[in-house]
């Protein structure tokens, strides 16, 4: 932009905004209030990159546990009152008809104990169908051994947690016994009933609670051992939206003709899922105490600029600039100030945030250590999710910040009388 055309630009601005872009970029006479608005801007910088690399990361990791989960747990789940559902086909159409319901299963649920050698675990037993299952639920991935086609009626085939097979030290093709609570009445007292089971594979879907605890079988065996006949404990459904749990619940409690208790993955998971929110909150607060500290650098900054400029605001005081003028330059020239640093930090976090995957490598090469291991955490590179929703309110709390900070020094400012700043110039 040459000077004449610069000068028209200039020209239909606001004195203040123009006064306060030239001190934006002019040599100072002190160069260490260059220096220290350096650091100011370049603190707010890497605390806002931090906050949105940082905040971006445990939106993967909560998307991540939501995947594990919901791999193992449905998302809406219909379950009968009195431990069982004798019309669960009929209970499954009305389900399917619902807006967003895209699949649905029968299932059997209940406890039992696991034996193999000296070897005793409780465990959750889940009979399902696999074509049924397969459609609710996402087991096939997370199979490490066998199928799920290996679980076929009057087989007695058994698929266990990576954890309970551990636990029990057996492996696909070994045998385990299986006790169900619910025995025979014989008159020396209530006997449980064994099963011998066959181990047809081993899943792993990366959360302890279902690796060490839950153990599949097929559902007309679970149906023989549990003495259900032909009922189930209840019906699983999938979505096709995940986040519309809550309100296809609402609509089935409202429109299923079947007595039934319906609960849906925000409601059977929500501690965890509060606790990860809550954790995403705090961490959100702590970090913007950084940006915090880096925006109030800049007090110190215009305060020195203050005093370095205390003739030229004596000078515009005596041309007829008013106190809220005098001030007014000074919050532009440090809200510029805080808003490149902001830019720079959003530029920067955006980019490390889309690119984490490859950063870390680097960054381990670098220090030659592992910072992220795939045996400790069960997934395979650190993930991340960025959401604008945190970018934007991240933006916003650290702008508000930066222009808190400059209150004070443009207030100060304002208050310089020309006779006193002017009578040793």
């Amino acid at each position: 932009m040459t000077r004449e055309p610069a000068a028209r630009f200039f020209a239909g601005l606001p004195f203040e905004l123009v006064i306060g872009l030239r001190y934006i970029r002019a040599k100072r006479r002190n160069h260490f209030i260059s220096f220290i608005s350096l650091i100011s801007m370049l603190g707010i910088a890497l605390g806002v990159a931090a906050l949105i690399i940082v905040l971006s990361v445990m939106n993967g990791f909560q998307s991540e546990l939501r995947e594990r989960i919901l791999s193992v747990v449905s998302h809406v789940q219909i379950t009968g009152l009195d431990g069982g559902m004798a019309d669960w086909e009929s209970v499954a159409r009305q389900a399917s008809s619902a807006p967003g319901v895209v699949a649905s299963a029968p299932y059997v649920q209940e406890q039992g104990m696991l034996s193999s050698g000296a070897s005793v675990r409780g465990t959750v037993i889940r009979g399902i169908l696999p074509d049924s299952e397969d459609k609710v639920a996402d087991f096939r991935p997370h199979m490490r051994r066998g199928q799920l086609e290996s679980l076929v009626p009057g087989e007695f085939s058994i698929i266990l947690g990576r954890e309970l097979a551990r636990a029990l030290e057996v492996s696909v093709g070994d045998k385990i016994t299986l006790i169900a609570p619910r025995g025979a009445v014989t008159p020396a007292g209530i006997m449980p009933r064994l099963k011998t089971f066959t181990v047809s594979g081993i899943f792993e879907a990366g959360m302890i609670e279902f690796d060490s605890g839950l153990a599949l079988i097929r559902l007309e065996d679970a149906q023989k051992l549990y003495r259900l006949e032909d009922r189930v404990s209840g019906v699983r459904l999938k979505l096709d939206d995940l986040f519309n749990a809550p309100f296809v619940t609402r609509y089935l409690v409202n429109n299923l003709n079947s007595p039934a208790y319906i609960s849906d993955w925000t409601r059977s998971h929500a501690n965890f899922f509060h606790a990860v929110q809550i954790e995403k909150n705090m961490m959100l607060i702590i970090l913007s105490l950084i940006v915090a500290v880096a925006a109030f650098n800049l007090v110190s900054t215009l305060v020195m600029a203050v005093t370095d400029k205390r003739p030229d605001i004596a000078i515009l005081r005596t041309l007829g600039a008013s106190s809220g003028s005098v001030m007014t330059i000074f919050i532009v020239q440090g809200a510029l100030t805080g808003f490149i640093g902001l830019v720079l930090g959003i530029l920067l976090g955006v980019s490390g945030a889309l690119n984490i995957e490859a950063i870390v490598p680097v960054i381990e090469r670098m220090l030659g250590v592992q910072l992220w291991s795939p045996e400790v955490y069960y997934i395979s590179s650190l993930p991340s999710e960025l959401q604008w929703r945190d970018v934007f309110i991240i933006t916003c709390v650290s702008f508000a910040l930066s222009l808190m900070a400059t209150l004070y020094p443009s207030w100060s400012a304002s208050r310089v009388n020309p006779a006193e700043a002017l009578r040793y110039e």
